[in-house]
């Protein structure tokens, strides 16, 4: 039996009650790994002062936490990085990680976006692999990469565009150790509702709704949904914008919060559009959520490397419109419909398309959860053990 050790951020919830993407990425890969029955156990590493209740498909490995760097501190961090020097205050914040995996058995360690950590364990016998959700490397020069990730087994990007990135900002030797694992989804606890679409696949007398779940920052767009509705000002769809600038309900509204309900009311005023935001929901709520909606966008404007949200609305049967921007095309494929990242109209004639074509929208709810089915949790956790075994 390999153990399978997985270092979140310090701080993070490995808990339903979140959204957070790394505890459940995971969360699915420890799952399936547990179905399939493998020669894997899988753990994670966490601070104890995180939310419960916690996932159950992975043991968890306790440790007291450290303080995180401030902003002074990370700027110091990064002009240290560039002359060759340690980055001293992630690499305490990263500490209390360490220590707890470092008088552990040998193990395979998958650094959740954390470049530190295959540093500080570098004089262990764990097999440690760089799990790269984000572009880590943007602000590291390649000698510091080098010096950094000389030690790891392998880097894990969670999508192709990341990959490429990645391995443009590494030395050649590093850059040939880079995989690529697409993340999956759970299709049975996103799943399509009774009539076997998404929600209603609206009649004359019933209105669609379009759905954005996500967290609320100018990174995800939602506010160039908001810009699409007021051009399509139809009294048949309804819009509903879900989600919180962090993961907390009750939490005071940013200002960029607070300019998305200026631009709706506008939007309501200019053309009658029906605009609603529900702030952030648990997790645990988020499948009845989807199967109460027709449709479901992801407008980011960044490149995002990959939008769980969006294969959690193909699981859930739902036609899915998101940005061609990043992960998301690889992800979604040919399952969901692309349009270009900012650009209102662009989404509006997408939306309009589907809406007026019930049939279409029939297909593209079948052509969702075929994708999804074969692009669940177990694909995923195939391809990582693969990628683990040839270590």
């Amino acid at each position: 039996m390999t153990d399978v050790l997985h270092a979140i951020t310090p701080g993070d919830h490995f808990s339903p009650r979140t959204g957070s993407a790394i505890p459940t990425v995971v969360e699915g890969l420890a799952a399936a790994a547990r179905r399939e029955g493998a020669s894997f156990r899988h753990f994670v590493v966490l601070d104890r002062s995180t939310m419960q209740p916690r996932y159950s498909s992975a043991a968890v490995i306790e440790y007291t936490g450290a303080s995180g760097p401030s902003k002074r501190e990370r700027v110091v961090d990064l002009a240290r990085g560039r002359i060759g020097l340690s980055r001293s205050a992630v690499a305490r914040f990263y500490a209390p990680v360490a220590e707890a995996i470092r008088t552990r058995e040998p193990a395979f360690v998958l650094a959740h976006n954390a470049p530190v950590l295959p540093w500080l364990l570098r004089r262990t016998e764990h097999r440690i692999v760089l799990y790269a959700h984000n572009d880590l490397l943007r602000t590291y020069s390649r000698r510091e990469s080098a010096r950094m990730l000389d030690g790891v087994a392998a880097i894990v990007c969670v999508g192709e565009s990341l990959a490429e990135r990645t391995r443009a900002d590494l030395p050649g030797r590093l850059a040939e150790r880079v995989r690529v694992v697409l993340n999956g989804v759970d299709c049975e606890r996103f799943a399509p509702a009774q009539n076997g679409g998404g929600a209603t696949f609206a009649t004359d007398d019933a209105r669609l709704r379009i759905v954005f779940v996500g967290r609320m920052i100018a990174e995800k767009g939602p506010d160039v949904l908001i810009r699409a509705a007021q051009r399509l000002g139809r009294r048949d769809l309804e819009f509903l914008l879900v989600g919180s600038q962090g993961f907390a309900r009750d939490a005071p509204l940013s200002r960029y919060e607070q300019e998305l309900r200026r631009l709706a009311d506008e939007a309501t005023a200019a053309s009658g559009a029906d605009i609603r935001f529900e702030p952030f929901v648990e997790r645990m709520k988020l499948p009845d959520l989807l199967r109460g909606a027709d449709l479901l966008v992801v407008p980011s404007r960044w490149a995002e490397p990959s939008g769980l949200t969006a294969m959690e609305g193909l699981a859930s049967g739902l036609p899915v419109i998101a940005s061609r921007v990043g992960g998301l095309p690889d992800l979604v494929g040919a399952a969901g419909v692309l349009v270009e990242p900012d650009d209102p109209l662009a989404l509006a004639e997408a939306i309009a398309t589907l809406a007026d074509d019930p049939e279409a929208r029939w297909r593209a709810s079948q052509r969702a959860r075929v994708h999804a089915v074969a692009h669940d949790w177990s694909w995923a956790w195939s391809n990582l053990r693969r990628v683990l075994e040839e270590l």
